[in-house]
């Protein structure tokens, strides 16, 4: 496949990821208990979690890159963003700390994809 196709699917699933958040924290911010809510943002952020990896380990073999260390770092924030839904879906006293880690996490993860440092 392209490696276009990789990348599109690689940013698709961290929009995904990032729906997911923001309507997990958006409903524990506001106090409501939106069992369909959880559910939705639940199987959105499942999915789009897959769509992440397989579009970055895509554009590793297709880029050449092989398994360098920034991309193990991305690979680490990717499992924290596995572990954070969990805990946005199951401790809404957490909807602050999640709302400014997630970003600061997105904007490691952009860092270390734009620039490559090691």
């Amino acid at each position: 496949m392209d490696a276009n196709f990789y990348k599109l699917m690689h940013l698709f699933g961290v929009l995904m990821v990032f729906l997911a958040f923001g309507g997990l924290i958006g409903r524990s911010l506001l106090g409501v208990d939106g069992v369909r809510l959880k559910k939705l943002a639940g199987i959105t952020s499942g999915i789009g979690l897959i769509l992440i990896l397989i579009g970055g380990f895509g554009m590793l073999g297709k880029f050449g890159y092989g398994f360098p260390g920034w991309a193990i770092v991305k690979l680490v924030i990717w499992i924290a963003f596995g572990g954070l839904i969990a805990a946005a879906n199951r401790k809404p006293a957490l909807a602050l700390p999640l709302w400014w880690g997630v970003l600061v996490l997105g904007l490691i993860a952009s860092y270390l994809a734009l620039w490559k440092p090691f």
